[in-house]
């Protein structure tokens, strides 16, 4: 098949958290909201329609936010609700559809190529809104191009409740005479020396020689050519909900001792965390086992908002350990597994831990990636040594 025959679909559920809260809520509807953390460094994680046009907008210092609009409606997060939610929506778009790949926890790729001469892909598409919306009242918009840039920004021009279809061909045409910003993959650093150039549409992007942008960017200028150009041959990867991480730990002597399963326990998630943030992922589902030293198992799993947060994981394998531990046997082999694993940035993290404390951890992420997880650790993972460094297994 060749990629003019592709027929790639961007659906998103509009403005899903603000959604979510008016379903909660349906006195919040067609007011000024915004979600986010409390405390004196808080800051906005998103906001309705109403509030962008105050000014407001995500990261934005809450204290600011207010002073913009100062009738908004202030919303602590509900992750739970909102990966309920996630949850529910995926289910629908699994039972519809005969691939798609979850691209975050409100966005989906699907892909339907060869499907138009038996169903028609805009007809199933339009089939698959109404299911969602009957099911959870969350309003959808999808867009259909010949590859997943093009559907990305088409949906997010046709926002909210839209759809919009991009023929094979047509790509480059669609996206030329759009703002550079809205380029996916395009820093803002990479935006501001562009207008510094007095380049602000992505089609001078597209005509600026190739050697240029190099130069410019590295091999980072070579996607940005090609993306400003409409060209994506990147697949959509089938979402399977048995992906996960894990580690695992043999101790050199059983033990029973809770303080040190605590300890190793917590240093094995804090390490398997990381690998999570690497890969721009979030965990929904934890579970912990136990082998004792007579080779019986016992394990626990738990359904959890989606996360990449050190201090949620941790918190909940603990628990779950709580819960195992209660024969008192000693202990051979401890291991620790995150399921349920979908793309995510951490931003969803600063709904339940502090600004504050989400800076430190990305300081410490940066710690890692330069010198490697084994050379800082927190407290609580005191017990395990440095020689006793744990690899996630993928």
């Amino acid at each position: 098949m060749t990629t003019e025959d592709r027929c790639i679909t961007h659906l998103d559920i509009d403005n899903f958290i603000v959604a979510v809260e008016c379903l909660k809520n349906s006195n919040f509807k067609n007011k000024p909201l915004i979600v986010g953390g409390a405390g004196e460094r808080a800051i906005v994680a998103v906001c309705s329609q109403e509030a962008e046009k105050c000014g407001v907008h995500s990261s934005m210092p809450m204290r600011l936010a207010k002073r913009l609009c100062p009738e908004a409606i202030i919303l602590r997060a509900d992750v739970e609700g909102y990966s309920r939610y996630s949850r529910e929506v995926t289910e629908i778009v699994a039972e519809t559809v005969p691939s798609f790949e979850k691209s975050s926890i409100d966005g989906f790729y699907i892909d339907l190529s060869g499907l138009e001469r038996f169903v028609g892909c805009s007809a199933l598409l339009n089939d698959l809104k109404i299911k969602i919306l009957d099911a959870t009242g969350l309003s959808a918009t999808f867009a259909l191009a010949t590859n997943k840039l093009i559907c990305r920004v088409a949906a997010n021009e046709v926002k909210p409740d839209g759809e919009i279809q991009i023929p094979a061909g047509g790509e480059r045409c669609f996206i030329a005479p759009l703002a550079v910003e809205k380029l996916p993959g395009l820093g803002g650093r990479s935006a501001r020396i562009l207008y510094q150039m007095g380049v602000e549409k992505i089609r001078t992007v597209s005509l600026l020689p190739l050697a240029g942008l190099y130069r410019l960017f590295g091999d980072n200028g070579v996607e940005i050519w090609r993306r400003a150009n409409g060209i994506d041959h990147s697949p959509v990867v089938p979402y399977r909900e048995h992906k996960s991480i894990s580690a695992e730990r043999t101790f050199d002597q059983d033990t029973i001792n809770v303080g040190l399963l605590q300890a190793a326990l917590t240093h094995m998630a804090e390490d398997v965390a990381f690998h999570l943030r690497q890969q721009n992922k979030l965990a929904g589902c934890v579970a912990v086992k136990l082998r004792y030293t007579n080779f019986e198992t016992a394990s626990e799993k738990r359904i959890i908002p989606f996360t990449s947060s050190d201090s949620q994981l941790a918190k909940t394998a603990i628990e779950l350990l709580a819960r195992l531990f209660e024969r008192r046997m000693l202990v051979r082999v401890l291991s620790i597994r995150f399921s349920q694993l979908v793309p995510g940035h951490r931003q969803i993290d600063m709904f339940s831990d502090p600004h504050s404390f989400v800076s430190i951890s990305e300081a410490v992420d940066s710690v890692k990636r330069r010198f490697g997880p084994q050379y800082i650790r927190s407290g609580r993972s005191l017990f395990v040594t440095k020689a006793e460094h744990i690899s996630p297994r993928l």
